[in-house]
């Protein structure tokens, strides 16, 4: 993995903090969260698909 500790997360959260405020980090999570949702449906969405294809061969 990357060994990303605990400290070097609260340093990239203080960073984050310091460039964005914190007014703008909550609105950056949740688009980060709709992205991330989003990918996970489309990647179920071709996983039916590949299913379905499979069925009609």
């Amino acid at each position: 993995m990357l060994g990303v500790g605990t400290q070097e997360l609260l340093l990239i959260l203080l960073v984050a903090l310091l460039l964005f405020g914190g007014k703008k980090i909550p609105e950056l999570m949740k688009g980060l969260g709709k992205g991330v949702k989003s990918f996970r449906d489309g990647m179920n969405g071709l996983d039916e698909a590949d299913k379905e294809d499979k069925k009609q061969s």
